[in-house]
């Protein structure tokens, strides 16, 4: 009788079929052990990309910022979905940092709420060095470019505190209650030295006491009060649900990674549509590291001898750098709003850098 073939060709029937079955499971296991393999591959490299991420984030949410913003921004096909996603972003960004606030302030002890001396002391040190700046206008100004920089440099001073320093501030060890308090004051001290020094800076700024008061009022109120009531709120008629919000490690942090990156990518935007270049554009960029740096060493300083050096950098170091743009660009020239832009990086890379040396040394040194 003629044998017939099989469907798949490995065998004819009537063979003995062991050789044949043993083949296959054996193509079987290799393919996966090969799958397994990838997966497990696959795991690994995610795993160190992740790890990477959570050693340097704010570094790299910088580099994820400025990339994306160039790469949307000067590839032909991809502009069309920049600009048509870009603006969506930014109008984001407030929604992200009520619910950041939100989340940190749900750990927050009432307790550390209580103003302290050197709440009070940065107050009169960042109005000093404001102050400081004032005089160096008046005495080298008449040079245009000179009087540019010397502004760039006076809006990084006198800038209020950053709504969101009380989250990288509970990374690096520091109080959120006291940095809470600390930031409404800073506000309260915005509201009276803006009307009152901008004017010297550039005489046709007419900043008045009850617009200040007023752009203040609603900037503690949506962006601190409101998030804070309804987070001690929440923890006195949802315990549960709270509970939950505090058990996910480092949530609001990675909001403000977020945050950060859109942050970034305007502001990469901001200084490649600059209009001044060369040297003045240098020293606009450089200046600010100075800045960062003297008010970090400063406020750290301050804070060694209320044995809160790091709450106290954190208070004096970390501006709020979308009130400086704004700021600058309504009352002063608006082509220093350059600096307070690269403000943001250089303070992101000093965070980077505490956050790093932390958690590699167990605490800081500086």
């Amino acid at each position: 009788m003629k044998e017939k073939s099989s469907p798949i060709g490995c065998f004819r029937y009537g063979e003995d079929l062991s050789y044949c079955t043993f083949a296959l499971e054996f193509q079987l296991c290799l393919d996966l052990q090969s799958n397994g393999l990838f997966n497990r591959t696959q795991n690994h490299v995610i795993m160190k990309l992740w790890n990477f991420f959570r050693k340097f984030s704010l570094p790299c949410s910088l580099v994820i910022g400025a990339v994306g913003y160039l790469i949307f921004a000067y590839v032909p096909f991809l502009e069309p979905l920049g600009e048509a996603v870009g603006p969506h972003l930014i109008s984001l960004m407030p929604v992200v940092l009520f619910a950041l606030l939100y989340v940190t302030f749900c750990k927050i002890e009432i307790k550390e709420m209580k103003p302290k001396a050197w709440h009070f002391i940065l107050q009169l040190i960042r109005t000093s060095l404001a102050l400081m700046m004032v005089v160096l206008i008046f005495e080298f100004g008449n040079d245009y470019n000179t009087k540019l920089i010397l502004e760039g440099a006076f809006i990084c001073f006198i800038c209020p505190t950053a709504a969101a320093v009380a989250v990288v501030t509970e990374k690096l060890g520091g109080s959120i209650g006291s940095l809470t308090t600390y930031t409404v004051i800073a506000n309260i001290f915005t509201m009276v030295i803006i009307p009152s020094l901008f004017p010297m800076v550039e005489k046709g700024a007419d900043v008045s006491f009850l617009y200040m008061s007023a752009m203040v009022f609603r900037n503690v109120t949506t962006v601190l009060v409101v998030p804070l009531l309804l987070a001690l709120l929440s923890r006195r008629f949802l315990p549960k649900f709270v509970d939950k919000v505090k058990s996910v490690k480092d949530l609001g942090f990675y909001m403000w990674c977020f945050n950060l990156t859109i942050l970034m990518g305007e502001t990469v935007r901001n200084i490649l549509h600059a209009t001044v270049s060369g040297w003045i554009l240098v020293l606009l960029l450089i200046v600010p590291l100075f800045v960062c740096l003297i008010q970090f060493a400063i406020g750290k300083a301050v804070g060694r001898h209320f044995d809160a050096s790091i709450s106290a950098g954190q208070a004096l170091g970390q501006k709020n750098t979308i009130v400086g743009i704004w700021l600058t660009l309504t009352f002063l020239n608006p082509l220093a709003a350059v600096a307070p832009g690269a403000y943001v990086v250089w303070q992101n890379l000093v965070n980077g850098w505490q956050l790093w040396y932390k958690e590699k040394y167990g605490k800081l040194k500086w």
